[in-house]
């Protein structure tokens, strides 16, 4: 057996010198995917995230009322508090060393075990600091402790020298760090973005209303168009109520008076903050949970027990009011329309993962449930008119959620003879909708060139006439008598609104085709309009794209190439035909210029066109509700009834303009 065993290592090659022990640091550096999720831009950040998070923790404890963000020009962040500052004394395990060096230079080490330190807390695994100073290129530390001042500078994760006693200091308390992360690790080119570290600085400030937070930033790094503030001082009297109020500005609710409130976990457990409200159809639903100020955006028990208390109080009240479909209401019914803030302090918290996207304490379900439930009936009770109106708009989620189930999906024959279709429609023949296409394209004239360059049995091509009704300043009476749109809608089949119903979209994929010129722009701009205000979900699921036909052919002897716009035309002209005589340059007028042929092989054909997928912040996290409230902005801006917002929109960006097609 001794040979055998013998004979296979030396066959393999592998044994005992190939086992490699990481120690100190060296596994974060090594494998840093394992501690902050990877090496990407988001990575880059969760490192700041880190020590706000520390901050914040000594803000919750009570022993911090002010923390410092400060993005500098030579890409460094500094985060500072007025809190207790880390302990710079010999640690007893480790005399040698200070407690200061052992947490950023060891794994597994902090105040946040025991619990007599920090009572709540974000950080739970003792690697946040360390982690950064790992993955950093250089890290410095001044601790304020007992008016001294010290300070200790770091390399990749070692200390350059001890920690040093700077001096006496008597109007400063509490813990600076100051760190660039390491470009060996994540590129040259990651640099801290100040719209996302000022978008984290002002969501902490939103959930703990006691702790004032200043953000500064260099000039320099704030590029055009971006209004992050160079500086600011962010502290929120009423919380998480407040960014409620912020999240869903210009939005119109079912409740006027959101649901907010507060509950003690009792035995000192913690405590649980709410905001709540109900949007109308057709605005965005969301919820964002947090425990102990870190973001959960992959939720957990805290909203299991959200749903759970709130599904059982409205259930009551129904009960109460002698509906019957009290029983049908589901948790679903109820947060599918809300607009939900929850933020949970609890002690010794279980995350998955070192990321802590999702929350895994099974007691929080309890907890949650029981403080949410008995507040809500207070509120339903003593509003009974915002609650009736809630009901109602849940009663009829309700009976629409029923609706949807009893519509089983059907092939598409059956589906042609119970829809009435456009007359215009020419529909591709295969019988489901996966695979197919429709072509929204711009008149009689390009609809017959599309219909004769299509692949009839995937291709459906619908004709509009010219510019379509512009549904972001048109009454609800023009928008559901005008017949583009009616043509449209009755063509895809899903609906529009509340109604929208994704199984009965007819194709895969909804194409705008339209000339390549301003005239097809604007087509194309007001086709995006009506599927953003009328039908959301499809751009939402990836259903909407925009065709991209050339704009000039060139031509020389057998050498045919096609530009997309002059840019792309003067590029070839001194690449594909360079130092070439007399090339033809055709400029197209319109798709229905060009022949069958030429669309087919430009436009049409999957393997060899270019499509350009519409694509909408899909509000998961703070960052992407932002840009969905900047984009609806942008929309109501530039389409809506008011023309000063369109003037003072090209006053602003007219400096970027270079070339003007007109």
């Amino acid at each position: 057996m001794t040979d055998l065993f013998n004979k296979v290592i030396k066959d393999t090659g592998y044994s005992a010198k190939d086992i490699e022990v990481l120690e100190g640091l060296e596994p974060v550096r090594r494998r840093p995917g394992m501690y902050i999720g990877g090496i990407d831009e988001r990575a880059y950040h969760h490192l700041a995230a880190e020590i706000i998070d520390n901050s914040m923790d000594e803000a919750v404890s009570g022993h911090a009322s002010v923390i410092t963000v400060d993005l500098t020009a030579d890409g460094k962040i500094s985060i500072s508090d007025n809190g207790r500052g880390i302990p710079i004394d010999p640690h007893p395990k480790y005399p040698d060393k200070s407690a200061l060096e052992v947490i950023t230079t060891t794994l597994h080490s902090g105040g946040k075990f025991g619990g007599k330190a920090y009572a709540v807390s974000g950080g739970l695994h003792g690697v946040g600091l360390s982690v950064v100073n790992a993955l950093s290129s250089e890290m410095t530390i001044e601790v304020a402790r007992d008016r001294k001042l010290y300070r200790q500078s770091y390399c990749r994760g070692v200390p350059l020298a001890p920690v040093e006693y700077v001096g006496t200091i008597n109007n400063r308390r509490g813990t600076t760090v100051t760190f660039m992360p390491d470009k060996e690790i994540f590129g040259e080119t990651t640099r801290f973005k100040p719209a996302t570290i000022f978008r984290a600085v002002k969501t902490k400030a939103f959930l703990f209303r006691g702790v004032e937070l200043r953000f500064s930033c260099a000039p320099e790094l704030i590029t055009d168009g971006d209004p992050t503030p160079t500086q600011a001082v962010l502290k929120f009297p009423n919380g998480i109520e407040d960014y409620l109020s912020v999240l869903t500005k210009n939005t119109p609710v079912i409740t006027p008076r959101p649901f907010t409130g507060r509950s003690e976990l009792g035995d000192n457990k913690g405590h649980v903050e709410w905001a709540i409200t109900w949007l109308q159809d057709g605005y965005d639903p969301f919820l964002y949970s947090y425990c102990n100020t870190i973001p959960t955006p992959q939720g957990g028990t805290h909203e299991t027990g959200l749903r759970a208390g709130l599904t059982k109080s409205l259930r009551s009240y129904a009960e109460m009011v002698g509906s019957r479909k009290a029983a049908d209401i589901t948790a679903d019914d109820i947060v599918g329309s809300a607009g939900i803030m929850l933020s949970l302090f609890i002690k010794d918290p279980q995350f998955q993962g070192q990321t802590k996207e999702k929350l895994a304490s099974p007691e929080a379900t309890r907890l949650i449930e029981t403080a949410i439930k008995d507040p809500f009936d207070h509120w339903l009770s003593g509003d009974t008119k915002t609650a009736n109106l809630l009901l109602e708009h849940i009663i009829e989620r309700v009976e629409e959620r029923k609706r949807k189930k009893k519509v089983q999906e059907t092939v598409r024959a059956s589906a042609t003879k119970r829809l009435r279709l456009p007359g215009k429609l020419a529909d591709c023949s295969h019988k489901s909708s996966m695979g197919t296409e429709i072509f929204i394209v711009e008149g009689d004239s390009a609809g017959g060139s599309a219909k004769q360059a299509r692949f009839r049995e995937t291709q459906a091509i619908l004709p509009i006439r010219g510019k379509i009704l512009n549904v972001a300043s048109a009454s609800r009476d023009k928008i559901l008598n005008n017949q583009e749109i009616n043509d449209i809608t009755e063509a895809l089949g899903c609906g529009t609104k509340a109604k929208y119903d994704e199984n009965a979209l007819r194709y895969e994929k909804v194409i705008i085709m339209t000339d390549a010129d301003v005239d097809g722009a604007h087509i194309a701009s007001l086709l995006m309009t009506l599927f953003y205000q009328e039908m959301p979900d499809l751009i939402k699921n990836g259903h909407v794209y925009l065709a991209m036909p050339p704009l000039y052919r060139l031509k020389q002897g057998d050498k045919s190439v096609y530009a997309f716009n002059d840019e792309d035309k003067e590029k070839l002209l001194q690449t594909v035909f360079k130092n070439a005589k007399n090339v033809d340059i055709s400029r197209f007028k319109g798709l229905g210029e060009m022949l069958p042929s030429q669309l087919r092989e430009t436009t049409m054909n999957p393997k060899t066109r270019t499509l350009l997928r519409v694509v909408l912040p899909d509000a998961k996290n703070e960052q992407e509700q932002e840009e969905a409230l900047y984009t609806a902005q942008i929309v109501k801006d530039l389409m809506g009834t008011n023309p000063e917002m369109r003037f003072r929109y090209i006053q602003e960006h007219a400096k970027f303009i270079e070339n003007l097609d007109i």
